[in-house]
Formats: C-alpha cells, structure tokens, sequence
C-alpha cells in the first residue's frame, strides 16, 4: 500500500473514556461518520491525525480499522486504552507496549495449528518497532513525570507511583477476562503474555494485511482476576483519557 509522507497518522480506542482528552485538545477536529463510526480528522501536537473509537470487541474492531485504512489513507495506526494484566508484576497502573499481539481465542485446530489465523501461517502480529520503541519511549517519559498527569489522590488509589513500563506479548480475545481461573488458564496457555483486552490483536492483523504500521500501548486497569470488574470502572473513568493522551500526545513529539 503506497502512503503519501505528510498522510495524518490514525489514533484509535475501544472506549470513549479513552479518547475523551485526546479529542478535547483537537479544536479544529471535524467528525465524518462512515459504517457507523464517527472518525474525527484534525492535529494533536502539530501533526494531522485520524481519532476514531473502535467499539468493544475484534469484529468491530476489525471492521473500525478496514474504513479507516480504506477511506483515510492513514500512514500508521496507533492503539491505545486500557487492559487486564497477565504475567506476574504487571500491577494495576503499569503500561505495556505490545511487541507482538495474539488472538486467544483463536482455534481452527485441527484444521490448523492453535491460535494460528487461518491461510496465515501466523499466531502473532508483530507490532511496527519504530512506532513501538516511540511509544515506549513516550510511556517511559510520563511515568517519570506522573504528578503532572494525575492527581496525587488518583495515582495513590491505584498504587501508581510505583507503575512500570512492560513490553511483550499482548493477547486479545471476544470476552472479558473477570476470574483468576480464566486468567490462569491464560498464563498456562501462552506463558509470556503481558497482558489481555478484547480489540488489539485484530487491528494488527488488518494493518498487517494493508501493509500499514501499527502499535499499542496499553495501561493496565485492573488484574484480569475476580476484582477486575470494579477495577475496571473506576480506573477507566479515573485514569485512562488523561494517561492514554499524555502517552499519546508525547509519542507524536518523537515521530
């Protein structure tokens, strides 16, 4: 797929909590709705971006990202919201930047191997690492620079002051992962996950199969265990629009 350089860069969420600040320091964003979506065009940080919300789910996700790769002709898609943590030591708080991603609930065995897409030959997306290492590299930034970005009573509620950046495996799946069995049976299945949510792994592989760059950052919100349910209301509402734009807006400073 050719890209013209100066083409916007799209910026995508499955929640409106995500966006809700990333869209608020875009004043000249001007919404066009296509396929039900509403995508908004305009600049963050100097630069032409795409912000469309994805919806909840790997349909809608992929549907999301097939319009906006069609009729935005976007020159590299960046994910961003939020997560259940996996692995041992991603806490609540902790940001993780996928270096490949992975649908889990993937399985046309024995027709094909598990997890594999089918006709692929693939079970993991690797995300762009130039827009990865950016992003990283931006996370890393508002970490350090935490009271600036959230309240003091915000960042002690979630135990943030000691968040971390992670990078690795991300897997995404069509449920909502909400018990430790669930989230155990994960780890035992594919043991390097970092972390799970529910869009990721389809947006890469759309991107994947236009040729067009993709990455995500993800802010874990709750433990993907029996509490994930309330963690995750209070974290998305609290934490996520202010993070996920901080992130963000940095990570357009670097490309």
């Amino acid at each position: 797929m050719s890209v013209r350089s100066d083409a916007p860069l799209a910026i995508v969420g499955a929640m409106q909590e995500e966006l809700a600040a990333l869209l608020a320091a875009m004043p000249d964003a001007r919404p066009e709705t296509l396929a039900g979506r509403q995508f908004w065009r305009g600049h963050l940080e100097g630069r032409p971006v795409v912000v469309v919300l994805s919806r909840i789910g790997k349909v809608a996700a992929a549907t999301t990202a097939t319009v906006l790769l069609a009729h935005h002709g976007v020159r590299a898609v960046l994910f961003t919201g939020v997560a259940g943590g996996l692995a041992e030591g991603v806490a609540v708080g902790d940001v993780v930047v996928a270096r490949d991603l992975l649908q889990h609930d993937m399985d046309a065995s024995p027709l094909f191997p598990r997890h594999e897409v089918p006709l692929t030959g693939m079970t993991r997306f690797p995300a762009d690492a130039a827009l990865a290492n950016a992003l990283a590299a931006a996370a890393q930034d508002v970490l350090a620079e935490l009271p600036a970005h959230l309240p003091a009573d915000v960042q002690a509620e979630f135990a943030m002051t000691k968040a971390r950046l992670h990078r690795g495996l991300i897997v995404s799946g069509d449920r909502f992962v909400a018990t430790a069995a669930e989230s155990a049976r994960l780890r035992a299945d594919l043991p390097d996950a970092l972390a799970v949510e529910m869009e990721g792994a389809a947006v890469a592989q759309v991107c994947h199969d236009w040729g067009v760059p993709f990455a995500a950052v993800r802010t874990i919100s709750d433990r993907a265990d029996d509490a994930a349910h309330a963690d995750f209301g209070r974290f998305v509402g609290r934490v996520a629009s202010p993070f996920s734009a901080a992130i963000v807006r940095r990570t357009l400073t670097r490309l």
